[in-house]
């Protein structure tokens, strides 16, 4: 059997599976994540580790499984964040996590050395602060003490696996989200470093994702509860991880939306795609050789958690099913109502730190459904913007599956098709993508399992919601009104913090 860890951001979920990747149990253990004003959010490595150790022994207990049938473990992790180590290989201070925007200054500064032309093409992304290299930027010019301490950089999946194996790696997937990866060398690119003014010590080894990073030491084994000598694979960054869970390890299976705390438009790819307008971005895939063309946007089941809490005397899962359920038998963009659902600043399509979330046309017959219901449209039509900018850089999506958590919402997935015009399909996996990809990707790595195509035959479509011809067409035009709304709000978010 083997066990998948999932890092995300709101909590770990261990999950375990039988040697070809099917789930057997998951448990999760939660965490918390600091956010406060001027773009910060920071969370405790140490809350990763105690979680996993948590979540392995739970695991155990639940499924009354034998440590000695754990042929391996892998994890899977939330990407694009900076943890800082000294050289004991202990953090100097929290964790940077992907939705921080402090480091707007050192984006600019990377842009006025490199341009964000020559960066993209470099990288596969654009300069922006929610990227490691200008994070770990940030913490040199901001908390100079603190960075005289530092020897060592890695993200989240990374400090976990060195925790269990005694040595400091990361695999292409994760490297390639850190801004300091050069696509085409594979390697940490001269060029970005030299920009940093940082120095490539600081980087760690890149391995593939399904390479065995080593064994458990006695002091792992001792804390999870699983045998000392345990396999580990490298595993990989949850975007890529995903879409091997979600069945998408070639170009023809077609693209996937991830309806989680962030959401994401992605596919798999036999070569980097690249926007002219850099609207969108392209991970090294888990499976080698290959790239994930992703557009992700900050917030969007965390904006439908956010106006959930907003509105709800006694926020619960219960409550949200409840408010989206009454979202159905409202109307939103139809009656003037817009919402923007930029709660974390941007990224795809906007790249916009300073983009803030915004109801526009808000009246006083709008109740507490229409308003749900603006926040489910507004984030389909962030999302819809980002497959036109696929399809104009010359990408077909014609179908789109979905996965995570907010898939499981019949009313949602019937706004996409509409919104989108194309079937938009469930899966059977909805929450367990992660789980699957990383429990396939160490199947292939332990030689369990020939390739990632056995992902395929671990979930089926349960449902597909067709979009109707004529609310497609209204919401075209509605969508139109939706850009003009953040395009007038622009200037004002660029100034709203000044004195």
């Amino acid at each position: 059997m083997i066990i998948a860890h999932d890092l995300g951001t709101t909590g770990n979920k261990a999950s375990l599976h039988t040697d070809d990747g099917r789930l057997l149990s998951a448990v999760t253990v939660g965490y918390p994540a600091r956010f406060a004003d001027g773009g910060l959010a920071e969370q405790d490595p140490e809350d990763w580790w105690n979680a996993v150790v948590q979540a392995t022994r739970d695991l155990l207990a639940r499924a009354n499984a034998d440590p000695a049938a754990i042929t391996g473990l892998t994890i899977s992790g939330q990407m694009m964040g900076a943890v800082l180590l000294d050289a004991e290989y202990r953090p100097v201070r929290p964790a940077i996590i992907w939705a921080d925007t402090r480091s707007s200054a050192q984006t600019t500064a990377l842009e006025s050395i490199i341009g964000q032309g020559r960066a993209y093409s470099l990288l596969g992304h654009r300069l922006n602060p929610t990227y490691s290299l200008e994070k770990i930027m940030w913490v040199r010019d901001n908390e100079p003490d603190v960075f005289a301490r530092v020897r060592h950089f890695c993200v989240a999946k990374d400090f976990v696996i060195h925790r269990l194996t005694g040595r400091l790696a990361t695999d292409r997937s994760d490297a390639s989200a850190t801004n300091a990866y050069d696509q085409a060398l594979g390697a940490w690119s001269p060029d970005m470093l030299a920009a940093a003014g940082l120095d490539v010590s600081l980087f760690p080894e890149i391995l593939a994702s399904t390479d065995v990073v080593g064994e458990l030491t006695a002091d792992a084994a001792s804390a999870t509860g699983l045998r000392r000598g345990t396999r580990v694979v490298m595993g990989g960054g949850d975007g890529p991880i995903a879409a091997v869970g979600a069945g998408i390890v070639s170009p023809s299976d077609g693209a996937y939306v991830s309806l989680g705390t962030s959401s994401w438009i992605s596919f798999a790819s036999d070569v980097p795609v690249y926007d002219p307008l850099m609207r969108t971005m392209t991970f090294d895939n888990v499976v080698q050789g290959s790239y994930v063309p992703t557009a992700t946007m900050q917030a969007g089941g965390a904006a439908l958690a956010w106006v959930s809490e907003l509105l709800s005397p006694h926020p619960s899962s219960s409550e949200l099913s409840a408010l989206v359920a009454d979202a159905d038998t409202a109307g939103a963009a139809s009656s003037g109502l817009y919402f923007l659902p930029y709660l974390l600043g941007e990224r795809s399509p906007h790249w916009n730190p300073d983009a803030s979330g915004a109801f526009l046309g808000i009246g006083r017959h709008h109740g507490r459904a229409a308003m749900t219901r603006a926040v489910l449209e507004g984030v389909a039509f962030n999302l819809f913007t980002c497959i036109q900018a696929f399809r104009e850089s010359g990408a077909v999506v014609d179908r789109i599956d979905a996965i995570g958590g907010g898939a499981a919402s019949d009313v949602w997935l019937q706004i996409l098709a509409d919104v989108w015009g194309v079937p938009v399909r469930r899966r059977s996996i909805v929450e367990e993508a992660n789980s699957l990809g990383a429990a396939v990707t160490a199947a292939v790595g332990l030689g369990l399992v020939d390739d990632f195509g056995a992902a395929r035959g671990l979930s089926e479509v349960t449902a597909e919601f067709t979009p109707d011809g004529s609310r497609h067409s209204d919401y075209l035009g509605r969508h139109r009104v939706f850009l003009g709304g953040y395009s007038s709000l622009e200037s004002w978010n660029s100034g709203r913090f000044a004195r």
